[in-house]
């Protein structure tokens, strides 16, 4: 009898210990949760890990229904429902508890909250405490200690204290808000990732790129991709680097660009600071004037907006300003721009270039230690040993400057010590001087020189030029100088005219020099010279490959020649330079009357 009534209980307890070493199947129609990652949600598994967190605890609910439902055991938990795992709490007004699982799925003012800092609100939630993931839909708002983040869904990772969103965000400050596509957010490091039409409003300014890192404590953005700056002092573009919401300081690695209502500052690498309205640029610096459309370029530059002022130095900068068809280069190792000041219309538009300046303009060259530009009345003073070149003309004096209309050169105005000079065809070298010169232009060509106080000059007279046959000598108070197409074509003494013509056979070496006399063609500047690699746009030439010859086929029984090296040639000499011509003979018949 004992025996029969344990082969009953061991045929009651068999089918119950089969069902317990089931594994426990998931509830119909509830996919499993994905899991979180710094860049999406990552697809479940067929077979999920097998990982046990501490259950989830019910602490309170105004109604509790148990059942199951579609072989899942369900807690249904009706009216002020909160649950809470470690650190963890949530709040909801109903929902379904998986016991099973260790899963919840919140229903209507749903509420997470993580460590007193951490608050998620939403319509919906469903949590995992295996896993410790939080996915909250509808209206959700995540708030902590620094900042305010909205979107229509989120995922929250308790463990790693991580949330990641991907149908647009909206995150508020105290002093900041930005809007993007996605957002993935460390509560850790304070630190969010932002991809898709990001856009930060700021007090001062409004940011826009593709990609960007902001961290919520020290206000820094950091951006990788083409960024727009939008501020009250100007505009700022960049591709890599810092924005400082605080300091309002930029620090742009790529492409870097200020852009102001006058001007237009770019480089490599750019550093602005917006509230002291200072910049520092380095690596293929521009400054271009969209008033005058002056172009400077060089290695490194500081532009001080609050004094108007842009300094480039290093790498021969160089100063681009195209008038018409005319286009006048300048290079020195310094350039400063001088402008108004915000706010200011009385601060004259100056160019300084120091040391070292050339100039190269259509057939107008020059070179000084230092120059003034008025970019306001187009005028250009050269200063200290400055040599102008026209053509086949060398003008020299104390001080020079250049005055142009509509363009181009007007006149160009020598003080003090003028002194011109220019080379005939049989090398012989023609020579004016004064006290002061006014030279006048005609569509950029020398049409006329008036020489005042002091003047003489010295010209040779040639023999269709190929003999010399004397030289014009001719001292007075004044002298004006009549020119066709840059050359000399007639003289008039003005005042108290001395004249006389010196045969070649009694001319002396002091006769054929004035006083003063420096022939400077070597320092004349060329085109390439001025422009140097700033303005060097050229692309790079392609080199040709070279065709191999295929060896000639050789006939069966014929032995192969022996190479021989070819005899060398006496390389032929160069021939000399042509000399160059130069100002008009004036005829000896052509000169005014006076003692000879």
């Amino acid at each position: 009898m004992q025996l029969f009534r344990v082969f009953c209980l061991l045929l009651f307890l068999l089918p119950l210990l089969g069902q317990a070493q089931r594994p426990a199947s998931s509830a119909a129609g509830q996919p499993a949760p994905a899991q979180l990652t710094p860049t999406g949600p990552r697809p479940t598994a067929a077979t999920p890990p097998k990982v046990k967190g501490t259950p989830v605890k019910l602490l309170t609910a105004g109604q509790l229904v148990g059942g199951d439902f579609n072989g899942v055991k369900i807690r249904k938990l009706l009216g002020n429902v909160s649950f809470q795992q470690e650190d963890t709490f949530l709040y909801c007004d109903s929902a379904y508890q998986y016991l099973d699982r260790n899963q919840v799925e919140a229903f209507s003012n749903v509420r997470v909250l993580q460590n007193d800092t951490i608050t998620i609100t939403g319509n919906h939630g469903f949590y995992d405490g295996n896993q410790r993931t939080a996915r909250m839909t509808g209206n959700v708002v995540m708030r902590d200690p620094r900042m305010t983040l909205t979107s229509p869904s989120l995922d929250y990772d308790l463990n790693r204290k991580t949330a990641f969103y991907t149908e647009t965000g909206h995150l508020t400050d105290p002093k900041n808000t930005l809007d993007s596509q996605q957002g993935f957010y460390d509560t850790n490091s304070k630190v969010f990732l932002f991809k898709g039409n990001v856009h930060l409003v700021t007090p001062d300014s409004e940011l826009n790129n593709d990609t960007l890192r902001y961290n919520t404590i020290s206000k820094i953005a950091y951006f990788n991709g083409p960024t727009r700056i939008k501020g009250k002092q100007g505009n700022l573009y960049a591709e890599v680097g810092t924005y400082n919401t605080n300091t309002r300081v930029s620090n742009f690695q790529k492409n870097a660009k200020i852009d102001t209502p006058n001007y237009l500052l770019g480089g490599d690498r750019l550093v602005y600071d917006e509230v002291k309205l200072y910049g520092v640029a380095n690596g293929h610096v521009s400054l271009i004037s969209k008033k005058d459309n002056l172009t400077l370029r060089g290695d490194i530059g500081r532009y001080w907006r609050g004094l108007g002022r842009t300094k480039l130095y290093g790498g021969r900068p160089v100063v681009r300003n195209i008038s018409q068809k005319d286009t006048l280069y300048m290079a020195a190792d310094t350039l400063v721009s001088v402008e108004a000041r915000p706010g200011q219309t009385t601060t004259r538009t100056v160019l300084y270039a120091y040391p070292k300046v050339q100039i190269f303009r259509g057939n107008l060259q020059g070179v000084c230690d230092s120059l003034t530009y008025d970019r306001q009345d187009s005028i250009i003073y050269l200063n200290r040993d400055p040599v102008l070149w026209q053509a086949k003309n060398q003008l020299t004096a104390d001080s020079i400057q250049i005055r142009s209309k509509r363009g181009k050169v007007d006149e160009v105005r020598l003080y003090a010590n003028a002194f011109a000079v220019s080379q005939d065809t049989l090398l012989n070298f023609n020579q004016t001087k004064g006290r002061n010169m006014m030279a006048y232009f005609r569509d950029n060509k020398l049409r006329r020189v008036d020489v005042l106080g002091n003047a003489e000059s010295i010209f040779y007279a040639l023999d269709h030029d190929t003999a010399t046959t004397g030289m014009n000598r001719v001292l007075s108070a004044n002298m004006r100088l009549l020119f066709v197409e840059s050359k000399l074509n007639k003289i008039t003494v003005l005042t108290n005219p001395d004249a006389r013509f010196i045969p070649p056979h009694e001319l002396k070496p002091d006769d054929e020099r004035l006083k003063g006399f420096r022939w400077r063609a070597t320092e004349r500047p060329t085109r390439r010279q001025v422009l140097g690699k700033q303005f060097d746009d050229r692309p790079p030439k392609r080199k040709t490959p070279r065709k191999k010859a295929r060896p000639a086929a050789r006939r069966p029984g014929k032995p192969k020649p022996s190479p021989q090296k070819p005899p060398t040639r006496p390389t032929p000499p160069k021939p000399a330079p042509a000399p160059t011509a130069g100002l008009p003979v004036v005829p000896p018949a052509a000169m005014p009357t006076g003692r000879r």
